[in-house]
């Protein structure tokens, strides 16, 4: 055990020197990534923006008018949101506003209990409290003062903590869908492991780049949207997917930036 430990060490120092030049474009790239579910979707609605209308009026029974201003909402919010995320402008409304989309969406399409779509968007969601912990870390003063009295700080680690949980459940719903080989066996005790070692905040940051090594593949072959043209229908989940799991890289890449917080085995190690 203490070769291993010893050799992990050395790789995570080679590592960490050999990629030293690309930390700062981590969390741009992080954050990018993180909303471009968001941009696509916002996107497609304005581009099928009657199909749009006939769905939510003809088969979620939404009266005339509500239904164009809860699509126009969306493109408003979604693409405001978007770019305030990247920007660093007023993150933590940028992160309710898509917060809400996620959640208003779920219901408006009936989606709720879909699983796959369910396990999906809590993990967008996990890549959402991503975003708003680095802004947490990185400003001295709260503007929200008050709220249960714990500094940026400490409030942090709680949205850290619940992120990185949030995060892993994208991975659940890749092991429990698609058909079994020892390839995908493989991969998924990889990246189950890799999952349980961010949750519990352990070796976070070279975990977190295990998963999304993994994703990126399996996003790539997986969710080629590009190829698909017998079927636009098919074709538009594809792409919703292909877009999602992007974003929830991004939510892994900013994990990776900003470390598992107070609440994590890596930490915990740091004060011994």
């Amino acid at each position: 055990m203490d070769q291993v430990k010893v050799a992990s060490e050395r790789a995570e120092t080679a590592i960490e020197a050999y990629t030293r030049g690309l930390k700062p474009y981590v969390p741009v790239l992080g954050r990018a990534l993180l909303v471009s579910t968001f941009i696509e979707d916002s996107v497609r609605i304005f581009m099928q923006w009657q199909s749009q209308l006939y769905f939510l009026q003809g088969y979620r029974g939404f009266p005339w008018g509500l239904s164009h201003l809860f699509l126009g909402l969306n493109i408003v919010v979604m693409t405001a949101g978007s770019y305030m995320a990247i920007a660093r402008r007023h993150t933590e409304i940028a992160v309710g506003g898509l917060f809400a989309v996620v959640v208003s969406q779920a219901f408006a399409y009936g989606l709720v209990f879909d699983m796959h779509f369910f396990f999906r968007n809590l993990a967008v969601i996990g890549g959402l409290m991503m975003l708003l912990a680095e802004n947490l870390m990185k400003r001295r003063r709260s503007v929200f003062p008050g709220l249960l009295d714990l500094s940026d700080s400490d409030r942090s680690k709680y949205v850290l903590l619940g992120g990185r949980i949030l995060l892993v459940l994208l991975f659940i719903s890749f092991v429990f869908s698609g058909e079994w080989s020892v390839l995908r066996l493989v991969v998924s005790i990889i990246g189950g492991l890799s999952c349980v070692m961010v949750a519990v905040g352990f070796k976070a940051k070279w975990s977190a780049l295990v998963l999304v090594s993994i994703l990126s593949v399996f996003n790539l072959f997986v969710n080629n949207w590009w190829s698909i043209d017998f079927n636009p229908t098919h074709r538009d989940f594809v792409k919703y997917d292909f877009f999602q799991t992007l974003s929830i890289l991004g939510g892994f890449l900013l994990l990776a930036s900003i470390g598992p917080g107070g609440f994590s085995v890596d930490e915990k190690k740091k004060n011994f």
